[in-house]
């Protein structure tokens, strides 16, 4: 008898003291981590036009989703004009750029205009295309700011790269046999597209700049409006 009671203090004890240890481990504080903020859901549309150019003689970096705007986004859209296919119109007021393609579609870009883009509108031809161009930023430009002389033309322009105002492509448009100044061009600063910008003319995304040149051939025509 003196056994059984014996046995059972010590097995209450026990049970006791295992309250008391689980009480303990349901009290302690575990540090959480901070959850990282979620990204965007990207499709594999948008990995394929803007994602990273590693081939290219300047590597290009991917287009963060969360500043280009699903409305300037290269897309195909339904596009009603008499022009005809391969024409490049530039709508300033809504900041797009159409190539007309055959059936009643186009290939559409979104484009930031600098102050130039806004100062030339008619009809012209692109008269050649150049990868990775240099810049020689215009006289007037150099006058109101002397910090770019070291890029004159006398002194041999902005070498090409990433950092170059023109970007990864440059398409120049002439009227006739004269150089209109007006440029559709690449940016890297993707955040400047559908907005108005403080110099340049027509500015693309790199990726779609680089879309676009493979697509139009020189002595299309371009219609700004």
């Amino acid at each position: 008898m003196t056994s059984n009671v014996t046995r059972r203090k010590a097995l209450s004890g026990g049970l006791g003291m295992l309250a008391l240890t689980l009480a303990g481990c349901s009290t302690r504080t575990t540090p959480v981590p901070t959850p990282t903020p979620a990204q965007p859901a990207v499709d594999a549309n948008f990995l394929q036009n803007y994602g990273p150019r590693p081939q290219e003689e300047f590597p290009i970096p991917a287009v963060d989703p969360r500043v280009l705007a699903p409305a300037f986004r290269r897309q195909r859209v339904a596009y009603q004009t008499s022009e005809d296919p391969g024409t490049v119109v530039v709508d300033t007021g809504s900041f797009y750029l159409y190539l007309v393609e055959p059936s009643g579609t186009a290939m559409r870009y979104g484009v930031g205009l600098g102050r130039q883009g806004f100062e030339w509108s008619g009809r012209a031809r692109i008269a050649w295309k150049r990868p990775w161009p240099t810049w020689t930023p215009p006289d007037e430009m150099i006058a109101r700011e002397p910090e770019l002389e070291q890029f004159s033309a006398k002194n041999g322009g902005m070498a090409p790269g990433l950092g170059n105002p023109l970007g990864a492509r440059a398409l120049y448009i002439f009227q006739g046999n004269v150089d209109t100044l007006y440029r559709l061009h690449g940016t890297n600063q993707p955040t400047s597209i559908g907005k108005a910008v403080s110099s340049g003319c027509v500015r693309l995304v790199n990726q779609d700049v680089i879309d676009l040149f493979d697509r139009v051939r020189p002595g299309a025509a371009i219609i700004v409006t």
